[in-house]
């Protein structure tokens, strides 16, 4: 076992035949889980809400880190105004345990790499089968962490699928460079915190070649962030019971350690990464549809200097950047209601 750290929020067998449980359509009301074929691979899809309504296509973060068994807890309430759509995306949760090896080897991640290209594709050709599927003629995005970087990517190639783009914590260029780690090593220092200050000198300066540096690195920042931000409720990353065994369990945490060493790169175990090639403010600041970015104010894996330089310098019909005072690169209250806000908020007729 390999094992690593994502970033994103909360952190199936061999031979799986196709799920469907609990599908029905009743009156306007949809409810429906399924293995969809997506680019060549079945992809876990949930579709809930009221069929009548507009679709939101949610983009979860790690890579790696799936939503959905976590959904009925965060998004019941928009469920009466919208189609809610979680997608395990390619090697996450449910979809990567569809075809898991027995062991997460470096044979395994070597044979099997992800890139952001790929990935793109899984969901624009998600999005076409949910408009065909649905009858609708658009869908609004909405991204977070790693997730933001498909959305940008998604609607700047297919800006007619979409009626909007939300980005949450918008990742705009993710290098880990000397002045990023300086300032995690200087708030050590101002902590004295001694753990943390041991684990930097060890895993040393940037760049890094291993998966596990980064992971290190991110434990601390995560760990200071929940410092000074509103942490979400108690509740709302609990399982819900159909994911709470122990297959699905296996499969979200290897998939989220495959999907973060396919994220980082690790030369040792010859995987390419696919943060290296991200730069939104080079490639992606021209788009057809209104653009939404909610940002934390407490965000140190995201910040708000990069975010707001970024949303300065797109040109879109429409654009709006939220910063959220207490919060952090993850949920908490904050983040929903502002979401739900803006989601209300955009035209769909």
């Amino acid at each position: 076992m390999i094992l690593f750290l994502s970033f994103a929020i909360p952190v199936e067998g061999n031979g799986q035949t196709e799920i469907k449980k609990g599908d029905s359509i009743l009156g306007t009301k949809i409810s429906e889980e399924n293995f969809i074929l997506i680019n060549g691979v079945e992809q876990w899809v949930t579709i809930k809400g009221e069929s009548t309504k507009p679709i939101i296509l949610f983009l979860h973060g790690g890579p790696g880190s799936p939503l959905s068994p976590y959904s009925d807890k965060l998004y019941k309430d928009l469920e009466k105004d919208f189609i809610v759509v979680q997608w395990d995306q390619r090697g996450t949760g449910k979809t990567f345990g569809k075809y898991a090896p027995e062991e997460l080897t470096p044979e395994y991640l070597k044979e099997n790499p992800l890139s952001l290209d790929l990935m793109t594709n899984d969901g624009i050709e998600l999005s076409e089968y949910l408009l065909k599927y649905l009858n609708k003629q658009k869908i609004i995005l909405f991204g977070t962490s790693w997730g933001s970087v498909l959305g940008v990517k998604m609607a700047s190639k297919r800006p007619e699928l979409y009626h909007a783009y939300v980005g949450h914590s918008q990742i705009v260029n993710p290098t880990i460079d000397f002045d990023f780690y300086n300032r995690i090593y200087k708030m050590a220092e101002r902590k004295n915190d001694k753990d943390a200050l041991d684990i930097l000198n060890t895993i040393g300066k940037p760049p890094y070649d291993r998966a596990k540096k980064v992971g290190q690195l991110i434990r601390i920042i995560k760990k200071y962030e929940r410092m000074n931000s509103n942490p979400a409720p108690d509740n709302w990353f609990v399982l819900s019971s159909e994911y709470d065994n122990e297959k699905d369990n296996r499969n979200r945490s290897d998939g989220d350690d495959y999907s973060f060493v396919n994220y980082t790169g690790d030369t040792k175990l010859g995987v390419p990464s696919m943060s290296a090639g991200i730069n939104l403010i080079q490639d992606n600041l021209d788009f057809k549809i209104p653009i939404y970015l909610i940002q934390g104010n407490e965000d140190i894996l995201t910040p708000k200097d990069k975010t707001k330089k970024y949303f300065d310098k797109i040109k879109a019909p429409k654009k709006k950047y939220y910063l959220l005072p207490k919060t952090a690169h993850g949920f908490n209250l904050s983040v929903l209601e502002t979401q739900y806000k803006i989601f209300k908020s955009i035209k769909t007729l």
